[in-house]
């Protein structure tokens, strides 16, 4: 490991005399040129930026003309240099390194500005192999880890919001201050890993690395908030590059600003709608769902998901999968609802809840894929889990009959509906549901018979009628007691995964009550 050179402290205000700019991202470029020009910097740029500038009549230098070297190699070599790299490391006020800057003509470079080539954006629009390999770029990460690390007297931008900072700064005096150098040092390490996370994870993937040796996450802030779960914990709200539709891309139209537990029950209940073609209508609460169904309409999905859990839907998220309208708007105002999301609003449904000024309106423009392939993450001490999202997606073929009375069309639709709901529901998860409706749900129990009771106890208080129901369990029955209490709560079908070492015990349970019961093969635990 090197030792600390013995520097002088790091002064504070820097004086800005000459900029090295090469941009992919040319946002904003020509006024940030012609800012830092009339404040008297020297601009030294590359290739296509080079051109920019110069055809705006701003005076540019071109990067060969410091280093002596033409771009080579379809531009991969360009700014890969002693005279680049020198100008940026360059320590100002330690002897050596000012000496060896002048016995070989390097120019101090107080200035970089640099974005990177868009490798994120090249892989999602589906680029085939070699083109996403073109699109690493090299020089740009190297020259901003190099002023990064001499923040103490460069200045290092990597996003045009980075340039306008600096320029603001140079207004007073032309420098800039230790505090703002440091600030942007950091945000320039950042930017790197996460262009280093983005190739790493693309270049796993390619090689059908599912869990490579080492994983590397990055995320840009979206949102600082308030406070976490509770009011005792900071807490903020990070986008991965081009993430899925969903909350992370939901355009809030109105209503106070999101909090932790607002963000985590909205995606929770947008993935649960998604699943459904039909209208379908999910109300959330505490990221599990107190009533879900489908209609003719939005208004009717919404009254029949009320009709289940009227009472757990105080405060609670409302989710649609199509877009809202105003008869359906003026039906959820009834009820204090803290978020509702859907694909679109029209001008009638947004000014209903303009009436609420405290809900909050999230529109996506689209529904998130529920199929689509991805990852999972949760923290434990000292590291993280990670696992491919839950996309199981049964269908009616996929169900396995094992009791001596099969299933009715209608029995079978009843029995996909709730397990497909129950994949939502916190385990141990209950789901009794009939024509497209929930009726009574039992989630996050420690015994999967206690589940059965409370989701039994549920629909009897609200009034809702169990017989003829379905009834889904998301893990299978280790032993007959909850199916008993779901058959003697009205119950015609059961639908599970099977597995259990009694699963014959449970079978004959079932047959002895002239039960419907299907296997799906498949387990979908939500922790």
């Amino acid at each position: 490991m090197p030792a600390a050179p013995d520097f002088p402290p790091a002064p504070d205000q820097v004086p800005l005399r000459r900029a090295l700019i090469s941009v992919s991202d040319k946002t904003g470029l020509i006024e940030a040129a012609r800012a830092l020009d009339a404040l008297g910097v020297e601009l030294v740029s590359t290739g296509g930026t080079r051109k920019a500038i110069a055809d705006a009549g701003i005076p540019v230098k071109d990067v060969a003309d410091l280093t002596g070297f033409p771009e080579m190699m379809d531009g991969r070599v360009k700014t890969l240099h002693p005279i680049v790299h020198g100008g940026l490391l360059g320590v100002r006020d330690a002897p050596e390194h000012a000496k060896a800057m002048a016995d070989h003509g390097i120019g101090g470079i107080d200035l970089l500005y640099v974005n990177l080539y868009p490798f994120e954006a090249t892989v999602a629009g589906g680029a085939d192999f070699a083109t996403a390999i073109e699109n690493i770029d090299i020089g740009g990460p190297a020259m901003i880890r190099s002023a990064a690390k001499n923040h103490a007297y460069v200045c290092v931008c990597t996003d045009p919001a980075d340039i306008a900072e600096v320029i603001e700064a140079l207004k007073d005096d032309g420098a800039t201050p230790l505090s703002l150098r440091k600030t942007l040092a950091a945000r320039a390490y950042a930017r790197t890993a996460g262009y280093d996370a983005a190739i790493s994870a693309w270049f796993a993937a390619e090689l059908g690395e599912t869990f490579p040796a080492r994983k590397s996450i990055a995320g840009s802030l979206r949102q600082t908030m308030r406070y976490g779960e509770n009011p005792h914990q900071a807490a903020a709200f990070y986008t991965f590059p081009n993430p899925r539709t969903g909350v992370a891309t939901a355009q809030q139209i109105q209503g106070k600003e999101l909090s932790y537990n607002n963000i985590a029950d909205t995606d929770a209940a947008y993935e649960l709608v998604a699943e459904f073609t039909e209208p379908t209508c999910a109300i959330i609460k505490h990221a599990n769902p107190c009533g879900l169904a489908t209609g003719a309409n939005l208004s009717e999905a919404y009254e029949r998901a009320l009709a289940c859990d009227p009472v757990s839907a105080f405060g609670g998220i409302i989710a649609c999968n199509r877009p809202l309208d105003a008869a359906a708007a003026k039906l959820m105002v009834e009820t204090f609802t803290e978020v509702v999301i859907a694909p679109g609003a029209d001008e009638g449904a947004r000014a209903v809840f303009a009436g609420k000024k405290n809900l909050r309106l999230l529109i996506t423009g689209a529904l998130p894929d529920p199929h689509a392939a991805g990852e999972v993450f949760r923290s434990v001490a000292g590291g993280f889990l990670v696992q491919s999202r839950d996309t199981a997606n049964l269908k009616a073929a996929d169900l396995k009959v094992v009791t001596k009375r099969a299933p009715s069309d209608a029995e079978i639709a009843d029995m996909l509906f709730a397990f497909t709901t129950a994949k939502h529901v916190k385990s141990n998860a209950i789901v009794f549901a009939k024509g497209g409706q929930t009726l009574g749900i039992g989630a996050g129990q420690m015994n999967r018979k206690d589940s059965a009771r409370i989701a039994a106890i549920r629909a009897a208080d609200f009034g809702l009628d169990l017989t003829g129901s379905a009834c889904a369990s998301e893990a299978f029955f280790p032993f007959a007691d909850g199916l008993i209490q779901a058959a003697e709560a009205g119950a015609t079908a059961i639908i599970q995964p099977g597995g259990s070492i009694r699963d014959e015990e449970v079978i004959a349970a079932a047959d002895e009550r002239g039960l419907a019961m299907v296997f799906t093969g498949t387990r979908v635990f939500r922790h």
